[in-house]
């Protein structure tokens, strides 16, 4: 994960199973009992919280972004810069496999919009429509 500032616990992607520069990426994301969020959302019911699966897709396009600019020197890091159309369409639990699907819907100025989608055991647990935008 050497193109994601983040670490535990907030690194939220396992690992890249595919990416096409410039088009999509997969990503999983094994959701375990050990997750510090599971401490207290919701003690007996562990769900993950939505924003975090959304925040796993963004790091997931922050990736394909970073991949994708390969022109740019220094490559920069990429932020969640908006999302739109968000759905939760079914919760994520402890021991569930999130796999995380990124597809590049167009670029402009260099900010990225992805279409994702978030799948447990092939079911699509949660969709957006997010921005990511180079840092400084």
């Amino acid at each position: 994960m050497k193109y994601l500032p983040h670490r535990y616990p907030f690194l939220l992607i396992d690992r890249i199973v595919k990416c096409t520069p410039g088009e999509q990426i997969t990503a999983i994301k094994n959701v375990t009992m050990n997750e510090p969020f599971f401490q207290g959302h919701f003690p007996g019911n562990p769900v993950m919280p939505g924003v975090l699966i959304i925040e796993a897709m963004a790091q997931a396009g922050g990736v394909l972004s970073h991949l994708s600019d390969s022109g740019l020197k220094p490559r920069p890091l990429y932020f969640l810069a908006g999302v739109d159309d968000a759905r939760f369409r079914r919760p994520v639990t402890a021991g569930d496999q999130l796999e995380l699907v990124v597809r590049k819907e167009k670029v402009r100025g260099g900010m990225w919009r992805y279409g994702c989608e978030a799948f447990v055991a092939g079911q699509l647990a949660v969709s957006a429509r997010i921005l990511c935008a180079p840092g400084k």
